[in-house]
Order: C-alpha cells, then sequence, then structure tokens
C-alpha cells in the first residue's frame, strides 16, 4: 500500500493496466453481481432531485422498477446501493442500438440534461473504496467480466490510476491527482 495524503492506495492500482472494453464486455458491470452499485447519501439526494432529468434515459423496465421499489435499498452487508431488477441489471442501466448496457444518468449528463455524471463508485470502477476511521482504501476489483478491459490495458500500457485519472480528479481533486501521478512514476521506476 502506499499512503497518499489520506488514502492508501493499492499497489495494483498503480501496477496493473485496465482500459474499459464495452464492446467486448458490452456493459456486464452493470448486471453482474448480488447487488447493485453503491451509492452516498449525498448521491441519493442528487439523483432525486434530479430524477425528472433522467427519467428520459430509464428503460420502461428501469423505470417501472424505481417506481415500484425506489432508487436505493441497502445490501446484505448494509451498505446502499441502487436498486435491480430481478434479472441483475441495475434500474439505471439501459441497452443502446449496439445491445451495451449504459448508465441511464451517465447518457442524461452526456446529452446535458443533468450536471451529476453517476455515482462515484461507477466512475472508479474497478477501484473500489473502502472508508477507514482516517484513511480510504483505494482497492483494485477483479472481476472475470473484466478481463477484455485487463487485456486491452496491457496492450496500451495504461495502469488503472490513469485510467481513471477523472473518476479520481472528480472524488479527490486534480492537485491530489497531479501529485499521485508522480508519486506512481518514482514507484514504477523503482520496480
Amino acid at each position: 500500500m502506499i499512503i497518499h495524503h489520506k488514502t492508501l492506495i493499492s499497489e495494483d492500482v498503480i501496477e496493473k493496466n485496465f482500459i474499459c472494453d464495452i464492446e467486448k464486455c458490452k456493459g456486464a458491470c452493470c448486471v453482474e453481481g448480488e447487488f447493485g452499485a453503491p451509492i452516498t447519501e449525498e448521491e441519493i439526494k442528487i439523483i432525486e432531485a434530479e430524477f425528472d432529468n433522467i427519467k428520459p434515459f430509464l428503460s420502461d423496465k428501469g423505470l417501472k422498477e424505481i417506481e415500484k421499489n425506489g432508487i436505493w435499498e441497502k445490501d446484505r452487508d448494509g451498505d446502499i446501493v441502487t436498486t435491480c431488477r430481478k434479472s441483475g441489471e441495475c434500474n439505471f442501466s439501459s441497452y443502446d442500438e449496439k445491445g451495451i448496457l449504459g448508465c441511464a444518468i451517465e447518457k442524461a449528463w452526456k446529452a446535458g440534461s443533468t450536471t451529476f455524471r453517476k455515482p462515484i463508485s461507477c466512475h472508479l470502477y474497478p477501484i473500489r473504496i473502502t472508508e477507514l476511521a482516517d484513511y480510504d482504501a483505494l482497492n483494485y476489483h477483479k472481476w472475470d467480466v473484466c478481463k477484455p478491459a485487463c487485456k486491452l490495458g496491457n496492450k496500451h500500457k495504461m495502469p488503472i490510476y490513469k485510467f481513471l485519472k477523472d473518476a479520481l480528479i472528480r472524488k479527490y481533486g486534480e492537485e491530489w491527482y497531479n501529485e499521485l501521478d508522480e508519486v506512481c512514476e518514482a514507484f514504477l521506476k523503482r520496480k
């Protein structure tokens, strides 16, 4: 682990390569797993306030489920997550014309309908954050559905922390990221 300000960063985040290969995985991270995406109470408030702007980008099934079950629930550990359909798909996911699942919230953001991009847990994937007493622990979440992303990342030699530059800046700020980049470059040179 590398300590950087109030974060503990797994060496995998620096050493492993990753570039989402959405054409190959078809957005499997929006459907695989036991529960929806982790979200914060602040994000719930934003989604509720922006829901009318996001609504046109939802699938009919997703909208129906959200109207029935709400936008969030607690998983078996008591963590807040987005609600999902019985098929496993996040209620905020919708298919595009190529059959690829994507986030309706992000589609609304790209269209300029909302200023909220998507839950930070989704934006930071494959990094998962565990909040500790004094630090955030940033770990690489390895998942079979992301094998194409690992392969593409290796081909282009793209470390996870560089692939997730925008998301990390969104979470921790540009100064934090620029300093992290220097720390990581020095770390990789020593390897």
